[in-house]
Parts: C-alpha cells; structure tokens; sequence
C-alpha cells in the first residue's frame, strides 16, 4: 500500500481519462447502463491498465489539476469522435425514413434518450449487434490502452485550437456524412425511381388517386430493397467502424503533437 501510495496521482488520471471515454464512446455510454456499472468498470479497467504501465510519479499541485481536465477532454474528444462515425447510421436512417413517409413518426432512443428515425434505430440496433459480434467494443477498449503512447499522462497541454485538429475534425463530420449517404442511397434511389412512375401514372390515369396507392406502395419498395441489399449495408457498417477506429488514432495523434 505505502509502494501504491507514490503512484496514486498518476492511477487518479487513468481513472479521469477512462470514465470519460465511457460518457462519449458507443455501447459504454448508454443509459441501459447504471452509472455504478459505468463507474466500477472505468474502476478496474484503469487499475488493469495501471499495472501494465510505466506511470510517471506526480504530485499534487497546480499543474495536476490542468491534467485532470486534460485527461477528462482527451477522453471526452475521443469518445465523442467515435460516436460522431457511428451516428452516420442512423443519418442514413433519416435519409431512408423521409422517403419512406416514416418521417412523421420518430421513436425514443432508450439508450440515448434522443429522438430517433425509425429506420435508423432499426439499422443502429443491428450495427451494434454486428460491433459485439466482430469484438469491435475490444477495438475501443484497446484504444483506450493504446491512446497513451500518443498522449502520455503527464503532458499538460493540447493544442485544441490547433489548425490541423479543426480540420481533422471537419473530415471526419464529412466522413460520417458520405457513409450515410452511401448507406441510404439505394433504397433512396429505389424510392426515387417510384415517384418517378407514380407521377408518370398520376398524368396517364387522372382517376388514380396517387397518394392513397404512393404511400403503402413506397413502404413495400423500400422493405424489399432493404432485404435485397442488407450485406451491402452491414458491408458499408463495417467500413464506418474502420473508419471509426482510424479517425480515433488520428486524432490521438493529433493530440499527441505527433
């Protein structure tokens, strides 16, 4: 206990760091989760990294207190990054809904708390069964480990103006924007090419009514195209995961000065 004592400062900063990436990161951070679940596992995760380490021995003062909140905004940055990809799934959701007529009705998301598409729910729910089905919360997890030879515990400064770090940022919004696009472009494009005909119909057959036939037609088109192409979408899934994991060791990086 007297030999741990030197080197609780140091244990106190992986916890902060820890504990934050769950607030932000997807599948650690949900609601479901009770936040002493939340707390115990930040709790011996950092312990476990904390013996696999080489800490530094630091002292309680005015510079440790800048690197709890360092700590705190590289696990919050992070975190948020990783949710940031994810939430392209649920765009691409968005996209689908409003074609789709389901715009209108919009579901809870339990785990978040926020107002969700239907179909982006639908789609996010199986992507996150497909992340524990890959390993990718061990991904995450070892990101976490791996995020100190980037940024190590007694660095007391990140550049969070930095020009390069506003960019990087910036793409990876762009990222999460051409996956969803990716993802919702054929059932989109499918919806597309039934408007086109249901207009095509409404000016050949003026007794049709349009809308009573348009509505649970598009529901059906865009159900069938959904089944037709949900390997191309798990594939587009696991590119938005890939591309998850290398913007959160981009931005390390970036945090790191390297």
């Amino acid at each position: 206990m007297l030999d741990f004592l030197p080197s609780f400062p140091a244990f106190l900063l992986i916890f902060v760091r820890v504990t934050s990436f769950f607030l932000m990161m997807p599948l650690f951070s949900y609601r479901s989760i009770p936040a002493a679940h939340k707390i115990g596992l930040g709790f011996f995760l950092a312990w476990i990294m904390f013996l696999g380490m080489d800490v530094p021995m630091l002292e309680i003062d005015g510079t440790y207190f800048l690197l709890i909140i360092k700590e705190a905004l590289v696990g919050l940055m992070v975190g948020f990054i990783a949710y940031l990809i994810l939430s392209a799934i649920q765009i691409a959701g968005g996209f689908i809904d409003f074609q789709m007529g389901f715009a209108i009705a919009n579901v809870i998301d339990p785990q978040t708390g926020a107002q969700s598409p239907l179909m982006g729910q639908y789609l996010y729910t199986i992507a996150l069964f497909f992340l524990l089905t890959v390993n990718g919360h061990h991904l995450m997890l070892d990101g976490v480990f791996y995020s100190y030879d980037f940024i190590p515990l007694d660095q007391a400064w990140i550049s969070f103006g930095d020009e390069d770090m506003a960019e990087y940022v910036i793409k990876a919004l762009n990222t999460m924007f051409v996956i969803a696009f990716q993802m919702s472009i054929p059932v989109v494009g499918s919806l597309f090419l039934v408007d086109v005909a249901l207009g095509i119909v409404a000016r050949t057959v003026p007794q049709l009514n349009v809308f009573v036939v348009g509505l649970p037609l598009k529901i059906g088109v865009s159900f069938i195209v959904l089944i037709i192409v949900m390997s191309v979408l798990m594939y587009a899934v696991s590119l938005a995961f890939e591309t998850m994991l290398q913007t959160m060791r981009g931005l390390m990086e970036l945090m790191g000065g390297s």
